[in-house]
């Protein structure tokens, strides 16, 4: 009797944390987070290109640096960091190579922001991203359609476990970003945090006239922290949603990043581009339609006439 309940709840554990889902969703995000990566690093977090020409003295390297051994940033370094990061991205963005090309791509992904953050604070925007890099190459072939010949991979519908579990690992790594965001809120500020002069003061270093609008009502204030702190804290209930309520979590985060934007001029695109990662993307790719049967039409030919039936001889 006990090896039953525990065969299911292996089962149960093994169905939440690698759920079957459509191979297609991998092939899509793949296609929206590889060249968002080239982004990154030629405009949102070009830092390390920089860090190259500094004093040494400044380098104050991460514990994962440090782990790995990695050298502390010179010119030809990271240049030579840049080159790899772009070339592996592209071609992992094209669906080739895509175990070694988004290997090396995650590689050279962590490198790069262990630079940047080795000199300032850790962003915690860039932690799901960088999930994905990492177990993104872990599916292998996939395709947004369904490929012919040897390696053309999966197809876009095609139920796949390795694709739902490296999609759970980028959704489990989106809420921690949030939840842990509410838990450090909670544990440096105290529940005080919600009921204090947080977004006055924000708005003070950053106005505008919507900033100014919203300092004018003290209330809307407090009421938007205790939202944010609520939600962040929630956050987990989205690994269990479906459906509608799954579609109104997600509108949810778009919107209240969308809000951060407009009032405080932080983006968190790299955690925006990863909430993909709770959508039904293959739905975006039209189904094939079979051979031999006209667009537009579901009717088969009729059959032709017996000559006995046309002429009456």
């Amino acid at each position: 009797m006990s090896g039953g309940v525990a065969g299911a709840a292996a089962g149960a554990w093994r169905r939440w944390w690698a759920p079957a889902v459509p191979a297609g969703r991998v092939a899509l995000l793949r296609a929206v987070l590889y060249p968002f990566v080239v982004l990154d690093v030629l405009v949102l977090t070009d830092d390390p290109l920089a860090h190259g020409d500094v004093p040494v003295q400044l380098y104050r390297p991460l514990a994962l640096r440090r782990l790995l051994h990695l050298p502390a940033p010179s010119p030809g370094y990271v240049r030579v960091l840049l080159v790899v990061l772009l070339v592996s991205a592209v071609v992992a963005a094209c669906g080739r190579l895509p175990r070694l090309a988004g290997a090396v791509c995650a590689a050279a992904y962590l490198d790069w922001l262990s630079n940047a953050y080795s000199y300032t604070k850790v962003d915690h925007d860039h932690a799901a991203l960088v999930v994905a890099l990492l177990v993104l190459p872990t599916v292998g072939a996939v395709r947004v359609r369904p490929g012919t010949g040897r390696g053309a991979g999966r197809g876009a519908r095609s139920p796949d476990e390795a694709a739902g579990w490296a999609l759970r690992c980028v959704q489990v790594a989106v809420v921690c970003t949030y939840f842990l965001a509410g838990c450090a809120k909670v544990r440096f500020g105290g529940w005080d945090w919600a009921g204090g002069a947080v977004l006055t003061w924000a708005f003070s270093r950053r106005r505008t006239a919507l900033t100014d609008a919203l300092a004018a009502v003290p209330p809307v204030l407090v009421a938007l922290q205790w939202l944010v702190l609520v939600a962040e804290l929630l956050s987990p209930v989205m690994l269990w949603l479906r459906g509608r309520a799954l579609a109104a979590a997600v509108l949810f985060w778009l919107a209240f990043h969308l809000g951060t934007y407009l009032t405080l001029r932080i983006h968190f695109l790299p955690t925006v581009v990863c909430l993909l990662a709770f959508a039904p993307l293959e739905r975006l790719v039209p189904p094939v339609r079979p051979r031999g049967r006209r667009a537009g039409t579901g009717r088969r030919a009729l059959p032709a006439q017996e000559p006995a039936a046309r002429g009456g001889r």
